[in-house]
């Protein structure tokens, strides 16, 4: 079992550290504020860098 985790920890980690690059290099996030998305990221392992991704980040 273990084998198979350590690619979902491989991909998660990508992904944390992707969408905390992206926050951070942005200058307009939905919502207005960044704190509130860093949390999100951080607190909601691989579900929130993919919310961040799908639904917090402002289209030019």
């Amino acid at each position: 079992m273990l084998p198979f985790l350590i690619p979902i920890g491989i991909i998660e980690f990508g992904l944390l550290a992707f969408a905390l690059f992206d926050l951070v290099r942005r200058e307009v996030v939905k919502g207005g504020k960044k704190w509130p998305w860093a949390l999100v990221i951080v607190l909601f392992g691989i579900i929130g860098p993919i919310v961040y991704l799908l639904i917090g980040r402002e289209q030019y």
